[in-house]
């Protein structure tokens, strides 16, 4: 019989927080490939998405967003999510 995602999260919540969040780090290294990479590589990964983004920007392809919009915008979607 297989477990459904809602008992699951039931039996999830239900373990200690040290269990928690070891399980945590577990699902998020199954998701994420690029926690396998070294350092290095996850640098100059970030390192090459800056220069895009700045290009972009530069080229007048960005979009200036003020920090108080993103901030109010953040704020809202987390209010959502705690519903």
């Amino acid at each position: 019989m297989t477990a459904t995602l809602s008992e699951i999260e039931v039996q999830a919540l239900a373990l200690p927080e040290r269990e928690r969040n070891a399980l945590i780090v577990r699902l998020v290294d199954s998701l994420d490939s690029a926690m396998n990479e070294s350092p290095a590589v996850i640098a100059q990964a970030w390192d090459e998405e800056i220069v895009r983004r700045v290009t972009e920007f530069e080229a007048g392809l960005g979009q200036d967003i003020p920090f108080e919009q993103v901030q109010a915008e953040l704020d809202a979607m987390l209010n959502r999510q705690q519903v």
